[in-house]
């Protein structure tokens, strides 16, 4: 994989990288640690990711690797070690740049130095004001390739500042079908602050009598499972997330709504075991600031070999996203079973 844009601007500006215990945050597997190590051979690298694929990208490549590399994939942030450097990929949500600059602040040494690079489009542009309760004088350092570098001190008062992740979780109460929910969920996570409008008319028309093995696939903050586990409590639920702050708030949510499901981690269908009667999905078709529809046409084009002879697949999606033919040719008959304000329900049988 060649070096991503974000990386670049990062090693022209290599008087910044210098650290004894340098801490990377939701950095890809793109080769920067090579020349990193490079450029500091005595430097012990952290690296931690809430992206279960990232993390699992850095793991199969530096695990085996000397100096070894810590390697975290986690909703919050640990660690044994304190950092001298932060180097920060700008999230899409700015909320979770507060949450990501929290659960790392109790592992930073006093003047500990901080990066944050991302693309311009990408909102970066509003780090010094976002930052201006963490860091000491953020200012941009570098501009290239549509990418803003800036940098700052960590304020020493945030480094004795308790972490407390109850304290970032925003709760609503849904009711849809006389079913009540207590929905919570972390920075970053979809729909943080409200239902949206795909999961609630996915919801409204899910297959009547669900029972036996359900797959929740990109569960989110675990909406859809709770709504089955209460309207159909024989059921057995499992839900899978590529994000850890999303299948943190799923795991809260379930003990929320006294449900229990096994919640995993999984990059697309990586780490799905066994088959389902039933898997429902919001599938995301966003990846940072770009569209991006590969990982659901993968799910959609691979998950029979995971669905029970004459199981059922019901997916939400943009109306414009064409998944239906991919779903008739991979899965079995095709219907659509609603439409309503840009969203489709699709549903498939297996073959």
């Amino acid at each position: 994989m060649s070096l991503t844009n974000p990386s670049q601007i990062l090693l022209r500006n290599a008087e910044l990288l210098t650290a004894t215990s340098p801490l990377f945050i939701n950095m890809p597997e793109d080769g920067f640690i090579d020349v990193y190590i490079g450029l500091n051979p005595q430097a012990k690298i952290s690296c931690y990711n809430t992206n279960y694929s990232d993390y699992m990208a850095l793991k199969s490549k530096h695990q085996t690797k000397t100096p070894s590399i810590n390697n975290l994939f986690s909703s919050t942030y640990q660690s044994e070690i304190k950092h001298d450097l932060v180097i920060l990929l700008f999230p899409k949500s700015k909320a979770e740049l507060a949450f990501t600059l929290a659960t790392v602040a109790p592992y930073l040494t006093d003047n500990s130095k901080v990066l944050l690079v991302g693309e311009k489009k990408g909102g970066i542009q509003s780090s010094p004001k976002l930052t201006q309760h963490f860091l000491t004088n953020c200012q941009k350092v570098d501009a290239a390739r549509h990418c803003w570098l800036f940098a700052g001190i960590v304020q020493s008062e945030q480094l004795a500042k308790e972490f407390k992740l109850d304290d970032w979780f925003k709760k609503y109460e849904i009711t849809i079908d006389d079913i009540k929910l207590t929905i919570t969920s972390l920075p970053g996570v979809f729909s943080q602050q409200k239902l949206d409008v795909g999961t609630s008319l996915l919801l409204q028309n899910l297959p009547t009598n669900i029972k036996g093995e359900i797959l929740d696939f990109g569960c989110g903050a675990g909406v859809i499972s709770c709504f089955i586990g209460k309207k159909h409590p024989e059921s057995i639920l499992s839900l899978l997330d590529v994000s850890a702050l999303a299948l943190t708030s799923a795991e809260k949510n379930l003990s929320l709504n006294g449900l229990q499901a096994t919640v995993f981690p999984s990059n697309s269908l990586s780490n799905i075991e066994g088959k389902y009667q039933y898997i429902v999905s919001n599938p995301p078709f966003h990846q940072g600031v770009n569209t991006h529809y590969q990982a659901t046409e993968d799910f959609l084009s691979g998950i029979t070999k995971h669905v029970n002879n004459k199981g059922i697949v019901t997916i939400v999606a943009n109306s414009f996203l064409r998944y239906q033919p991919i779903m008739q040719q991979h899965i079995g008959h095709t219907e659509i079973r609603a439409k309503a304000q840009g969203f489709t329900i699709y549903q498939s049988q297996c073959k």
